[in-house]
Formats: structure tokens, sequence, C-alpha cells
């Protein structure tokens, strides 16, 4: 099945990273990360292209430790506002060979995935909006391997770290489609990966 459009549903990831490619720092953490979502403060601009993003999917996949990081705050984000209500709506996977269920506060249950190369591949398939691949740089990794991730977006942070986990850790073929800066000193960096 297709899209509204007739064109396939896409992969699309989004990572946060500083300015020499690393999405992650040694220890797994996130300090880089300056503009998260939603405050009086937040300029309107930023806050569309997050909000255009989540617009344009339907479905969220994540890995085990991500889920295990965001579980007890998005659900219960109120502040987040309208950004907060479309994600916790999403129809969610998570891809884990350990859990066994992935509540989702008051929302609906993610669903577990013990495969997510054929999950998504069955996703990809179906019609819909496209699939929304929240941070999992592991999980990204071994997507990219088979080939199913189509869109890589890096919100670059005016950082660098020097040592961490990068986002690419190989050779990948990229058209940039996007290339956007903002006052809060985050550029979007948007590629598709050429197959």
């Amino acid at each position: 099945m297709k899209k509204e459009n007739g064109a396939m549903r896409k992969l699309r990831v989004q990572q946060w990273v500083t300015v020499d490619n690393f999405a992650a720092e040694e220890d797994g953490g996130l300090g880089f990360v300056s503009g998260e979502p939603f405050s009086d403060t937040t300029e309107k601009a930023f806050e569309e292209s997050l909000m255009g993003l989540i617009d344009s999917v339907d479905t969220m996949i994540l890995g085990a430790n991500t889920y295990a990081q965001t579980k007890d705050y998005w659900p219960y984000a109120e502040e987040q506002g309208e950004y907060g209500e479309k994600l916790n709506n999403l129809t969610k996977f998570v891809a884990s060979s350990k859990l066994d269920d992935a509540p989702w506060g008051g929302f609906p249950a993610a669903t577990v995935t013990r495969d997510p190369v054929a999950t998504i591949r069955e996703l990809k398939g179906q019609s819909g909006k496209d699939i929304w691949l929240w941070g999992s740089l592991e999980l990204m990794h071994s997507l990219m391997d088979a080939g199913l991730v189509d869109e890589v977006r890096m919100l670059v942070c005016p950082e660098t770290r020097g040592k961490g986990r990068r986002v690419f850790e190989d050779r990948q073929n990229l058209k940039l489609v996007e290339a956007t800066r903002f006052e809060n000193g985050i550029a979007l960096l948007c590629y598709e990966i050429e197959k």
C-alpha cells in the first residue's frame, strides 16, 4: 500500500548532534542539546520546523534505551503543549529483545518488536504518513545497514565534544534537502540517503 500521494512511506530519523557529528556523549548523555521544545521563549521558526516533522508522521519507533529514558517524562509533559500531545498519540514501536510490554502513561502502549527490520519493512508497505525513528543510534545504524532509512534530520547544536557516538559510522551517500539556521544557534541539516 502507498501513501495518499502514491509514494511509499519513508523512515525519517531525527538526531540532535554536535558540530563534530556526535549524537551522544561517551556516557550516552545529551548534555549538548540546547533547543528542546517548547516554552514561551521558543523561536517560532524552530517550533514550526519541529511541528512540521511531527505532522508528517503517524508512527514512531524507538530503541529500548531511548524508551527507558523517555517513558517517564513524555506521557506527562503537559508543558510541551500541542507537540507533546501529538507525540504521545503517535503509534509507537519499541525495538527490544528483553521487554514484554512498553506502557506509555495514559496513552496507548507501544508495541514491542523483536525484529525492527521486519517491522519497518511491513510498516513501509502499509498506508499512512511517514515513520519517525526517534534517537536510538544503535537501532538507526541497524536500519541503515538494512537500507531502510530514507532521511536523516540533524539538529546541529553549537557545541563540540571530540569524543562520543557518531551519527554516521561508515560511508553514506547523502543528498542535502534542507538547511535552516535558527536564532537559538541550532542548524537543521536534512539529508536523503541515496540508495
